[in-house]
């Protein structure tokens, strides 16, 4: 799986930055791809990757702020000529969502080729797609904010041929049996397949942060996550002139992914008044101050593999 960045900036574009669009590719898991929220302009960000609308079957936006949703009309009629048609599409939102989507497609005289289903969430919600359980929970924002963890389930442990090998049982169609049955009776023995697999690895656990100050609710999102997404509008500076807009500081999500033993953290929607000179100088400056945070600022087209993590 990984994470693309399309855009990184916050409140307005810079000529370096987007505003704020996230993808995730489910591949191997799933061969589709996952949208977090969608700036001005995604649809032409999208134009410089390999990443293909007719594969993108859900799109989640954090809150209805516009450098979070301006991009999403285009998305959605976009993809009725690029490989959407007749491919259902679910749009996750906060309240107003669907109004949103509903009035601009009706204005604009707008036709869809393909099923668009809208959710708007709530706090505490859960949801589930394609065994990949869904939570959401309100932040703390201007507007009404949501995180979304992503629990996906556990995956199998990987066939220990070599174990079988040593018992002199070739490759083949029984293979398949020792993958997939408790027991196998193979030429008059009867073999507790269970031993001839690696244990299951957990689920990864990643979760996309909208806009927030500090809040309680951050820390059920964030718990043992392999992959936060978090904004860090400021990454340097005073504290509070952050929180006075509701926005996240660099200590706070510093603060954050200790508290939650978050593996790793990737941070975004940095304020639009930082050059990439500035944002590289100031991650310089946090590893040598905080060498066990386990980090990195996203830039427009940056794709992180969650793989090794």
């Amino acid at each position: 799986m990984e994470i693309t960045f399309l855009g990184t900036s916050a409140g307005l574009p810079t000529k370096e930055r987007n505003t704020q669009t996230t993808v995730l590719n489910l591949s191997p898991f799933l061969n589709e791809f996952w949208l977090f929220d969608a700036g001005e302009a995604a649809q032409h960000q999208i134009l410089h990757t390999k990443i293909k609308l007719g594969k993108l079957r859900a799109i989640f936006i954090t809150h209805m702020h516009g450098d979070h949703v301006f991009g999403l009309p285009g998305i959605l009629t976009s993809r009725s000529f690029q490989g959407g048609e007749n491919k259902k599409l679910t749009v996750y939102g906060p309240p107003g969502i669907r109004s949103f989507i509903e009035t601009t497609l009706k204005l604009t005289a707008s036709h869809l080729n393909y099923p668009l289903e809208i959710i708007e969430v709530s706090d505490a919600g859960q949801y589930e797609r394609e065994g990949i359980i869904i939570k959401t929970l309100l932040l703390c924002h201007g507007v009404p904010s949501y995180g979304y963890r992503l629990e996906f389930p556990e995956q199998e442990g990987r066939l220990l041929q070599e174990k079988l090998l040593a018992e002199g049982i070739a490759p083949g169609p029984v293979y398949r049996a020792f993958k997939s049955q408790d027991t196998v009776e193979y030429e008059g023995q009867l073999y507790d397949a269970r031993l001839y697999r690696a244990e299951n690895t957990p689920g990864k656990v990643i979760t996309f942060f909208g806009d927030t100050m500090p809040v309680e609710s951050e820390i059920q999102l964030a718990l043992d996550a392999d992959v936060i997404v978090h904004e860090s509008t400021y990454l340097e500076g005073d504290l509070t002139l952050s929180h006075q807009y509701h926005h996240s500081h660099i200590s706070d999500v510093i603060r954050l992914a200790e508290q939650c033993n978050v593996k790793l953290t990737l941070i975004n929607h940095v304020s639009n008044r930082y050059h990439m000179q500035d944002i590289q100088a100031a991650e310089a400056l946090i590893k040598e101050q905080h060498p066990d945070f386990n980090f990195r600022i996203a830039h427009d087209f940056m794709t992180v593999s969650l793989n090794m993590i």
